[in-house]
């Protein structure tokens, strides 16, 4: 029998319900495995479970320290550090101090913050061969990885002790990795292009690095396969083995995705590095600001400081009181303004006159004085004005050379500013010449008025 339409209608919630359970359901398991991905503690496809288990099978479950907040201070030179899929850069400055003073590190990174951690190491990253030799189901996503066999000084051929017992490996959307000095640990051989090596380990100082351009090899999919799970082991030995300069057996750290730094390896920080944390935690910070903006409680702090800020301003701008200023021909004359005697007197008083200009204003009084006294003609020259004193008697011996060595000085400072180019003078130049000139003055006005030598 044909539906109606009001049954239709009816019968449209009734399969809508299950249909947005479904669509919930989804978007929920989405949502949770995009944020367990290579998570330790996540039993799921896209989790790192297997790999803690096997590291805690191979070192031992108390030698296994899992932890979203990495203590620089807790890691020994004998300790292990696997940082998998980092979404921040490790601090470079902590990690390169580990690595020197013997630490192993091991970076399993494609598309995180790893290429951060790696430049600093000049470990450069490659694409992947779009041809592999190899494959899964032939699928260039899931390229099949090989050791790289290097010939020893013994003549035999040798691998890194990491993929000692791997035959294949099973990677899973892969990137390659370049540098000129450190030892190819894994590649991936390619037909009609160059093999991509994709595994990379030197020794930094006394410790070991290891790169790995793949974290999905060792996520709980891949680990299906014996290649990969021989990697995980053989890494969680590499890690802890001893080493050339000692035994270790350390502990093995793991950090994932978002973690946490703190404190200094060795418990000892320098200035340096206190400032180069402080610089990149500026940068972080700017970064994430540009990226995501500043937070919304942020933006209504800097509103309300602003408001406050404005309102502050206009009331005290509103509330300002102004002196009445009187009209230009009711306010009182300067002194520098004035003419006359105290005019002059303003303008050589003033800051901004130079000392050279009172100099010159004693020595014009000097010759207009003792000129009047000698009865000679202004003006006068230095050496008449001496010469006149000298014979007239008006003057002692010393007078006369305090007058002599005033006239000089004098005459220099009138010299250069005729020049454009005053010298320097300074203030008790000024008050000694003042006392010299009105000692003199007095000597001559004690003496009496002489009258000049007439000729006949």
């Amino acid at each position: 029998m044909a539906v109606t339409s009001p049954q239709r209608l009816r019968l449209l919630p009734s399969l809508a319900r299950p249909a947005a359970t479904v669509a919930l359901a989804l978007m929920l398991w989405s949502s949770v495995a995009l944020a367990t991905s290579f998570s330790t503690q996540d039993s799921g496809w896209e989790g790192c479970s297997i790999l803690t288990s096997i590291l805690s099978t191979v070192v031992g479950s108390q030698n296994v320290v899992v932890t979203q907040n990495l203590v620089w201070g807790d890691l020994k030179p004998e300790d292990g550090l696997i940082v998998l899929h980092p979404v921040h850069a490790v601090n470079p400055d902590e990690l390169s101090a580990f690595l020197r003073a013997g630490g192993r590190v091991a970076v399993l990174d494609d598309y995180g913050a790893g290429d951060e951690i790696l430049g600093r190491f000049h470990i450069r990253r490659l694409p992947p061969p779009q041809r592999p030799a190899r494959a899964l189901r032939n699928n260039p996503a899931l390229a099949i990885a090989e050791p790289v066999a290097d010939m020893t000084p013994a003549r035999t051929m040798s691998v890194h002790p990491t993929v000692a017992s791997v035959t294949q490996l099973v990677t899973n959307h892969p990137t390659g990795l370049s540098h000129p000095n450190l030892s190819a640990v894994l590649q991936i051989r390619a037909r009609g292009e160059p093999d991509v090596v994709i595994a990379v380990a030197g020794q930094v100082g006394r410790g070991r690095l290891l790169a790995v351009s793949d974290p999905s090899i060792v996520i709980n999919q891949m680990m299906r396969y014996p290649g990969n799970r021989e990697f995980a082991a053989g890494l969680a030995r590499y890690l802890v083995d001893d080493d050339t300069w000692g035994s270790r057996g350390g502990r093995v750290f793991v950090v994932t995705n978002e973690f946490r730094e703190e404190g200094a390896f060795g418990n000892q920080s320098s200035i340096a590095k206190s400032l180069g944390a402080t610089l990149r935690d500026v940068a972080s910070v700017l970064a994430d600001t540009r990226e995501h903006g500043l937070p919304s409680t942020l933006l209504l702090v800097l509103g309300a400081l602003a408001a406050l800020g404005t309102v502050t301003w206009l009331g005290a701008v509103g509330a300002r009181a102004y002196r009445r200023v009187p009209p230009r021909f009711a306010r009182p004359v300067p002194l520098v303004a004035q003419g006359g005697v105290a005019g002059r007197a303003a303008v050589l008083a003033a800051p901004t006159t130079h000392r050279a200009l009172a100099i010159l204003e004693l020595k014009s009084a000097l010759e207009e004085a003792m000129a009047s006294r000698l009865g000679l003609e202004v003006p006068v020259s230095a050496a008449d004005l001496y010469g006149g004193l000298q014979k007239a008697g008006a003057l002692d011996d010393g007078q006369l050379k305090a007058l002599k060595k005033l006239l000089l000085m004098m005459g220099m400072v009138e010299t250069s500013v005729t020049a454009g180019r005053p010298i320097r003078i300074r203030e008790r130049d000024v008050k000694s010449a003042a006392n010299i000139v009105k000692n003199l003055l007095g000597a001559t006005e004690h003496n009496g008025h002489v009258e000049p030598h007439r000729e006949e």
